[in-house]
């Protein structure tokens, strides 16, 4: 078409108020069924099981944290990509260390044979692992001890109307990571992962409608997704994006 854009096509978000929850520690978990898990942990409660994790992890996730240059986030990746295997060996059945990971186009890592859908991410002091059955699901993870100058970040990624609730609210740092973690976890749910044009991906209010015309998005992403955002304790947000809604949600902790 000549470099002509896409036409594009809509997509609604459904944003639900931020609240808080509490995580439940667990030692075992049998298939979510019809809900949602999200696991939580700090890393700092992971890193007495750092050799048990690391030695269930495969040649390819080895030679991945050797590449990093900081101990600090060879040992991030350890412990969150160990947990991973932890939690979706119980939801499996399967050992840990036998479970083989795919990429999607993207990159996105699924399980075959499995109705098992996740989806992991981390920020510097903790990780946050969905689990669910049969649908895809986004997880995204920030911390408020971030450094992070919301205020152009903003201006960059944000649409006017988030910009304006961001700097409205008591907090505006706080408001920033919850639209931002919303943002990302929607883009973690349709696979697409990453994609510059954050502002298309309005967030603020609770049903927002837009237009999407980046290509692989708009062929892979639902024509809709729900979207919750909770604070866990005084220093942690997690949002999560899913294509249905009426899924209950449970927060859970490694015991």
């Amino acid at each position: 078409r000549g470099g002509m854009r896409p036409e594009g096509r809509p997509l609604t978000l459904r944003c639900s108020a931020p609240s808080a929850v509490q995580v439940d520690t667990v030692k075992e978990v049998q298939a979510p069924g019809t809900g949602i898990d999200v696991w939580f942990s700090r890393l700092d409660a992971l890193r007495p099981r750092i050799e048990e994790f690391t030695a269930i992890l495969d040649r390819d996730e080895i030679a991945r944290s050797s590449r990093f240059r900081f101990d600090v986030d060879r040992e991030r990746f350890l412990l969150g990509h160990g947990l991973l295997r932890w939690i979706l060996g119980m939801y499996t059945d399967r050992r840990p260390d036998e479970l083989i990971f795919h990429r999607g186009r993207f990159g996105k890592p699924f399980l075959q044979d499995t109705r098992i859908q996740f989806n992991m991410s981390d920020t510097k002091d903790a990780v946050a692992v969905g689990v669910t059955a049969d649908i895809a699901l986004g997880v995204d993870i920030e911390t408020l001890s971030r450094s992070v100058d919301h205020e152009a970040v903003s201006e960059h990624y944000f649409t006017p109307e988030e910009v304006a609730a961001m700097k409205q609210a008591e907090d505006p740092k706080l408001r920033f990571l919850e639209f931002w973690t919303r943002k990302e976890a929607v883009l973690k749910a349709s696979a697409v992962g990453i994609m510059d044009d954050l502002r298309v991906l309005r967030v603020d209010a609770p049903e927002n409608v837009t237009t999407i015309r980046h290509e692989a998005f708009m062929e892979m992403a639902a024509p809709a997704y729900d979207v919750g955002t909770w604070h866990i304790g005084t220093e942690h947000i997690v949002s999560m994006a899913v294509p249905e809604a009426e899924r209950p949600v449970r927060f859970l902790g490694p015991a």
